[in-house]
């Protein structure tokens, strides 16, 4: 037992230093708007809500861990030496049978991220390890068939979604197309030898491949019949893609989705064309505006699940994210993680909610705007309504700074009188050499604000 508690030690302390940062996806370099009417309608919706959360949860929640990279061989992983590549993945499947969530809430999630005033949500069904998150009948490698079996709400989606619909939300799946559990990806009879790719010739072996294609098109369709009604299908794992010979056929899964689903978004991450409606770059903010549709992935952490020690970021911090985001014509979805109770933690809930009663005050300067082509100057980030001529000016102040006693950019130069979102208290201006000088009241508070006026 001593050696074993040893052992668990030191996992945790190769776990907490794999970092997420290791796989990052960059954006596709170009873009293909869809044509299909009921797709680009929703896409517009899409738009118009502007912050969204994305949850991992599974399996790598137990011990706190980066999710499902650990148990790859690519180089940037450093694993416990006192442990062999095959004793550790049999300890990671195990989780399984430790993975037992029961004060599983969905209600306690939807409303915190209510209150932080997201509008969609994106729900991890199934990361690359393979561990569904749902009850499929194509595995039993899922929360339904393990630790969390005999739960009343053993079929862990089905709940969330619900709860997440009930209250107004747009609803998104996210999958990995890529499964490391599955024999017709990672064969035994081979090595791992490619990291995250297919451990076996494709073209000496294509049954194998054509088991797996077979495979990730039923699960994806139970995923859009059994849930109710599904907006965005957010497939994760771009190196499975035609170009490397692991095709999926994505035509053939658009066409089922959209038969099921229609006007769904499809997000296939960084593979560019008809497939991927918008492009997500991940923990990055393009350095400048877009003038179609994408979504920055962003963490509250450093992590995208639930770990022990995490590095926080401020409220504060994510609502500049959020505004230089909007202000360049994106989303921003933030990744938050259950705790392996199956609960969102005391830590998280504080800031959400001070994010929240942010954009109760500034919301109008966030939700359902545009792009305008004048969108930045020094800390003073632009945003348009898309009805009429009224623009917006945030101000963004940064942890540990003072709001001046005057701001002031170039262009956008307002008619009329300035106000400020949270009171509508006109505030003294005067313009001179093209640039507006701003005076503040004394009691603004040292934090990020809008203001509004008409050009």
């Amino acid at each position: 037992m001593k050696r074993m508690a040893i052992v668990f030690l030191a996992l945790i302390g190769f776990v907490l230093n794999v970092s997420a940062q290791g796989e990052i996806h960059e954006r596709s370099k170009t873009y293909e708007w869809p044509t299909d009417p009921q797709v680009v309608g929703k896409l517009k919706n899409w738009q118009d809500l502007k912050f969204g959360v994305l949850m991992h949860w599974g399996i790598y929640s137990v011990p706190g861990i980066v999710e499902s990279w650990s148990i790859c061989d690519e180089d940037w992983i450093t694993r416990d030496t006192t442990m062999t590549y095959q004793q550790y993945k049999d300890w990671y499947w195990g989780l399984a049978d430790k993975f037992n969530p029961t004060r599983f809430d969905p209600g306690q999630w939807v409303g915190v991220f209510q209150r932080a005033g997201m509008k969609y949500m994106i729900f991890t069904t199934k990361h690359h390890d393979g561990f569904c998150m749902y009850d499929s009948k194509y595995t039993d490698y899922s929360i339904a068939h393990h630790a969390f079996k005999d739960n009343p709400k053993r079929d862990v989606l089905k709940y969330v979604l619900q709860a997440f619909r009930d209250k107004g939300f747009m609803i998104g799946e996210y999958f990995s197309k890529p499964d490391w559990h599955s024999q017709d990806f990672w064969w035994d009879v081979y090595p791992i030898k490619n990291g995250r790719n297919v451990n076996y010739d494709i073209d000496k072996w294509p049954w194998k491949w054509a088991g797996f294609q077979k495979f990730v098109y039923n699960q994806m369709e139970e995923l859009l019949t059994n849930y109710g009604p599904v907006d965005i299908f957010w497939l994760d794992g771009g190196w499975v893609n035609p170009y490397r010979k692991q095709s999926l056929d994505m035509a053939r899964i658009a066409k089922m989705a959209r038969a099921h689903q229609p006007g769904i978004i499809m997000v296939d991450r960084t593979i560019h064309g008809p497939y991927e409606n918008y492009q997500t770059p991940e923990r990055t903010i393009p350095e400048t505006q877009l003038d179609y549709p994408w979504e920055s992935c962003i963490t509250l952490t450093n992590d995208w699940g639930w770990v022990p020690r995490p590095t926080w970021k401020s409220a504060d911090k994510v609502i500049n994210i959020l505004v230089e985001i909007v202000a360049k014509g994106g989303n921003l979805v933030l990744g938050v993680g259950p705790t392996p109770e199956g609960l969102i933690e005391p830590e998280a809930v504080k800031r959400l909610e001070k994010i929240g009663e942010w954009l109760h005050v500034n919301g109008k300067a966030i939700y359902g705007t545009t792009i305008t082509e004048n969108y930045h100057d020094g800390n003073v980030w632009f945003t348009a309504s898309k009805y009429g001529r009224k623009l917006y000016a945030i101000y963004t102040v940064k942890d540990g700074e003072r709001v001046p006693a005057t701001i002031s950019w170039t262009g956008n130069l307002p008619k009329g009188s300035v106000r400020l979102l949270g009171t509508g208290q006109s505030l003294k201006t005067r313009k001179a050499g093209g640039k507006v000088i701003v005076t503040l009241p004394q009691r603004t508070k040292d934090q990020t604000f809008a203001m509004e006026f008409k050009i």
